[in-house]
């Protein structure tokens, strides 16, 4: 593990590193799917930073609302604390901010959700590997199977061998970002991000039974109640679109929505 990387007398977190290219690679795809929508590219750089600001945001204060026990008697100092970024707060955040820049430029659609779908899920492979090289608590369950690892030197160091969880992750999500690239032209408005939810969803809600978390509601954790929400969502989603007629694009159809030509 490596938590910290030294060059003389800078320090750098090697999750902040991963952090910071989640968000480079997240730009990259909404840049490359906003050119071929005909949209200026440079936009993206504002999408992935009202999403960064947001995500911040988000994250501490759902760690807050989480531990407001062990960090009410330093509240100011926590919320400026560069430790403890808790995903789902930081989606919710982040997703926030950039509902509020699609609004600014006329974008607020469906076809929004849909532009997120592949960037959200690789930001989300990408940042495992920060969890995986930092060592930050995000492993699984004790295990002494072929690929088991410890976490002597992480930033919450673990002595006994467990199930690497954020390689699991990086993994399933990595294939999850590239299944909904390559099928980016495929469906109708708005369908790609209830596959995302869907997909994203059933992933996480899988992995925490070999993860190391509270139980919180009939044997399941936080994140698997979140998690199942999400696919009741995406199902949900599917359901009535399919109800409205077929979820694929017409074979002739160009791949850019009308929602998104008729913006500005």
């Amino acid at each position: 593990m490596q938590p910290e990387i030294h060059l003389g007398p800078i320090t750098l977190q090697t999750f902040g590193i991963m952090f910071a290219l989640a968000f480079i690679a997240a730009g990259a795809l909404v840049a490359r799917r906003l050119q071929e929508w005909g949209k200026p590219t440079d936009w993206a750089y504002e999408v992935i930073l009202c999403a960064l600001l947001g995500g911040i945001v988000g994250s501490r204060l759902d760690f807050i609302a989480e531990n407001f026990d062990s960090v009410k008697h330093d509240l100011l100092g926590n919320i400026f604390s560069g430790s403890g970024l808790v995903w789902y707060g930081g989606a919710i955040g982040g997703a926030i901010g950039v509902g509020l820049w699609a609004w600014r430029r006329g974008m607020l659609n469906a076809a929004l959700l849909d532009l997120c779908a592949a960037p959200l899920a690789l930001g989300y492979a990408i940042g495992r590997i920060g969890c995986q090289v930092s060592g930050d608590g995000d492993y699984g369950k004790a295990w002494n199977g072929p690929w088991a690892m410890a976490y002597p030197h992480g930033t919450k160091p673990i002595s006994e061998t467990v199930h690497p969880t954020p390689i699991y992750e990086t993994l399933s999500m990595g294939l999850v970002a590239y299944l909904l690239w390559r099928l980016r032209d495929r469906f109708q408005i708005g369908v790609l991000f209830a596959i995302y939810l869907v997909l994203a969803g059933t992933e996480r809600f899988g992995v925490e039974f070999i993860r190391r978390n509270d139980h919180v509601l009939l044997g399941l954790t936080q994140a698997q109640l979140i998690s199942l929400a999400m696919v009741a969502a995406g199902t949900a989603w599917l359901a009535a679109k399919r109800r409205r007629g077929p979820l694929t694009k017409p074979t002739a159809e160009e791949p850019q929505p009308d929602a998104i030509r008729a913006t500005t």
